[in-house]
C-alpha cells in the first residue's frame, strides 16, 4: 500500500476534492525537520511562522452544494445548528 493518502479517503465529507491550499499544508508537513532533543542550540524554529507572516483573515462564501454536503456529513445536530465538540473546558 502506498504512504501518498489522498483527500478522498482522507476526508468524512463525502465527494471531498484536492485543493491547492491542502496540498501545500501536506507539502509543509512532509518537508518539516523533527528535532528528537531538547538542546536549545539544535532548535532553529525552521518551522515557524512570525504573526506578521499570517495572512489576513478572509471569509470565502460556500455555494450552496458546500453547504448541503457540509450539513448533510456533519455528525451532530442539534435544533438547527450543527453541534461541535467542547474545547475548553471551564
Amino acid at each position: 500500500m502506498s504512504k501518498t493518502m489522498t483527500v478522498d479517503i482522507l476526508s468524512s465529507i463525502k465527494g471531498a476534492q484536492p485543493s491547492e491550499s491542502v496540498n501545500k499544508l501536506f507539502d509543509v508537513i512532509k518537508n518539516a525537520v523533527p528535532t528528537n532533543n531538547n538542546n536549545p542550540e539544535n532548535n532553529v524554529n525552521r518551522n515557524c511562522v512570525s504573526v506578521n507572516d499570517l495572512r489576513e483573515d478572509v471569509v470565502i462564501e460556500s455555494s450552496a452544494i458546500e453547504k448541503q454536503i457540509i450539513i448533510e456529513n456533519f455528525p451532530n445536530k442539534k435544533n438547527g445548528f450543527l453541534v461541535v465538540a467542547k474545547v475548553i473546558e471551564g
